[in-house]
């Protein structure tokens, strides 16, 4: 299919006290599902901070600072979000950081909701960088790449 247009994405990589990474189990009306980070799409009119900080409220119900930029996608992805997709997408990634952190409601189990065909549904897990295997939690492509960055840096 050819492309007719971008997607600009942010996404938040948040870390807790106890070095835990918050990860969002997705599945999307598609019927895919996939573990990523908090974030979603830009809207018309809007800056990828502002746009990040509106994500985190409205999923995570908690309000955050952007620390620093992080990483943009740097090669070329699909949108994997929609069928017979005709959009590339730009994913911005930050390093934020909140006090609210303990009040995002997470589990411990993976995809801890009801799957509902054509539904969208998300839950949110902290997850240490040592336990996650890319592609093997983490299957977006960018978000794969983006892993192994957290991670490289992290033993550094």
């Amino acid at each position: 299919m050819e492309l007719k247009r971008f997607n600009v994405r942010v996404y938040g990589l948040l870390i807790n006290e106890r070095n835990e990474l918050l990860v969002s189990d997705e599945a999307f009306k598609t019927g895919m599902k996939a573990t990523k980070f908090p974030g979603g799409g830009l809207e018309l009119g809007e800056g990828t901070i502002e746009g990040l900080i509106r994500e985190f409220k409205e999923e995570c119900g908690i309000d955050i600072e952007v620390v620093k930029h992080f990483y943009t996608t740097d090669f070329f992805v699909r949108s994997a979000f929609e069928f017979n997709s005709d959009s590339q997408i730009i994913s911005i990634y930050y390093i934020v950081k909140s006090s609210d952190w303990n009040k995002i409601k997470t589990s411990e189990v993976k995809f801890d909701f009801e799957y509902v065909p054509g539904v969208e549904r998300e839950s949110f897990r902290w997850v240490k960088l040592t336990e996650l295997k890319n592609e093997e939690d983490i299957k977006l492509p960018t978000d794969v790449v983006v892993l192994n960055l957290l991670v490289s840096n992290n033993n550094a």
